[in-house]
């Protein structure tokens, strides 16, 4: 099965239904809670939506969301290793390069961007929500 890891923005493109984006990650979205691949959000990334959701909507439709979210991806775990990697990879953007390990560490197939010139060298290839949606239908 096809394991993914999911950048920030393409969950909130969903969450927040942000055009264009909202389209081809809804679409992901639901081909993983309908069980056609595997979904996973960074650790770090739980606590960056809330607080962006919090901001924009109310801790209520915070809450409602990263449950939403518990219920439909796995975690996966941002260790010292994970942090480390991170470091090593030395990219400007550091929480890109938390992803990237993370997602490398969890063993993902892919990362899900909708940057991915934020992802320079990755350890995992990095594909935007549309062409993940192709990685789902391979058996």
């Amino acid at each position: 099965m096809t394991r993914v890891l999911l950048d920030l923005n393409v969950l909130l493109d969903v969450i927040l239904d942000r055009k264009p984006g909202v389209q081809a990650a809804a679409r992901l979205w639901a081909c993983l809670e309908e069980g056609r691949g595997q979904g996973c959000i960074p650790a770090h990334g739980v606590t960056t939506v809330f607080y962006i959701l919090e901001k924009a909507q109310g801790p209520v439709f915070a809450r409602r969301a990263v449950e939403q979210l518990l219920q439909v991806f796995a975690v996966a775990p941002v260790t010292d290793v994970v942090l480390r990697r991170a470091l090593v990879l030395a990219w400007p953007d550091f929480e890109d390069a938390v992803c990237a390990a993370c997602a490398e560490a969890a063993g993902c197939d892919a990362i899900v961007s909708r940057d991915p010139a934020g992802f320079p060298d990755p350890p995992v290839p990095v594909v935007d929500p549309a062409a993940a949606l192709g990685l789902l239908a391979r058996p």
